[in-house]
């Protein structure tokens, strides 16, 4: 008798111990699934293409807009500024970013996908940095005419006089000198040759494929881990890429004949002599490589978003008048852009209020 009571009372008692361990544990999933974050769903989605010069303002861009917009999302694939407008043109994309205005096939091309005229919208200013490897050199200039040598094959070495005679005092090793150059098709390589043709006398007319002398890297982040791990090294890219590495940036004469080294205040100061080059209704813009403003840093692109004029989508709108408003240009710096001028912003928030 006394044997059977035992085992019933310790049978209830591990009942009872099974029945709170359910409890617990059932508490556990229910305070664990109230603590888990759930996305909201997407409500709507719009995706861009294009320039790598812009990736790093795009990335930050985009995260904002998300956390201000939860259920709207924006992709976009920087994956060239030639590929970006082929990407908007057969209509794989809502907008494309590029570093160079659209060639006028391509503009025909972009309007009949419209079903009406395609604009470009600038963004954002991007400083090309001309990055370099040469640990004995922390301060090394260059004049434009000594960069068209180096990047044309002409000038070979780091001794040479013309890059003497731009670093007068300092000490130049004689090594030969590792040239890198982007061989996809880049707005970036389009700009840096613009300004080489402006201000450098480069002797062919700019192009986004550059099949010239030099090693041939198909990205900007592969131009900087070029440069990065290559001594005696020189290529250009973005000012974000180079800054985010830590690349030695060289100074770079401008026509006032000034050494100025590379900040986004200084390539703001580039954009005070541009002027507007396109149609009536298109915002593209002649960049003055040649400026005299002082402390200007002559080497910049600008990076334009390619809409439709008309028809829109309506969260590419959205999501570019934030780019343009004060919030979004505000922390362009931080990333290695420079914002727009205030007078070319002002146009560019016109020209969004007119797209509908």
């Amino acid at each position: 008798m006394a044997r059977s009571t035992w085992i019933a009372s310790a049978a209830v008692v591990a009942a009872i111990i099974v029945v709170i361990g359910v409890a617990v544990a059932s508490g556990m999933v229910l305070l664990g699934g109230q603590g888990e974050r759930r996305e909201p769903p997407v409500t709507d989605a719009a995706r861009g293409s294009g320039s790598t010069a812009q990736k790093g303002a795009m990335d930050a861009w985009r995260a904002d807009f998300a956390r201000m917009h939860p259920g709207l999302r924006v992709t976009y694939d920087a994956n060239g500024s030639g590929a970006g407008i082929r990407d908007f043109v057969e209509g794989r994309s809502a907008f494309a970013g590029s570093d160079v205005p659209m060639t006028p096939e391509e503009q025909v091309r972009a309007d009949r996908r419209c079903g009406g005229r395609a604009v470009h919208l600038p963004m954002v200013v991007g400083p090309i940095a001309v990055a370099y490897n040469l640990p004995s050199v922390p301060d090394l200039r260059l004049s434009p005419g000594t960069l068209t040598g180096i990047f044309s094959g002409r000038i070979t070495r780091w001794d040479d006089p013309r890059i003497v005679a731009d670093n007068r005092g300092g000490r130049l090793p004689d090594t030969k000198i590792h040239t890198f150059r982007r061989s996809d098709d880049s707005g970036t390589t389009y700009n840096f040759l613009s300004y080489l043709r402006a201000a450098g006398r480069w002797p062919q007319p700019p192009s986004r494929r550059w099949h010239g002398p030099g090693r041939g890297v198909m990205s900007s982040s592969d131009m900087t881990r070029a440069v990065k791990h290559t001594r005696d090294s020189i290529g250009y890219v973005e000012y974000g890429f180079a800054s985010s590495a830590r690349l030695t940036v060289a100074r770079i004469r401008n026509a006032a004949g000034q050494f100025v080294a590379l900040s986004p205040q200084s390539a703001s100061k580039a954009l005070k002599g541009a002027k507007s080059a396109g149609r009536a209704d298109d915002l593209v813009v002649r960049i003055d490589y040649t400026t005299m403003v002082s402390g200007a840093y002559p080497l910049v692109l600008t990076t334009y978003e390619i809409i439709c004029a008309r028809d829109t989508d309506p969260l590419v709108l959205t999501f570019l008048g934030y780019t343009a408003s004060d919030a979004g240009q505000s922390y362009l710096s931080l990333y290695g852009y420079a914002p727009l001028p205030d007078d070319l912003l002002a146009k560019v928030r016109g020209r969004l209020g007119s797209t509908t």
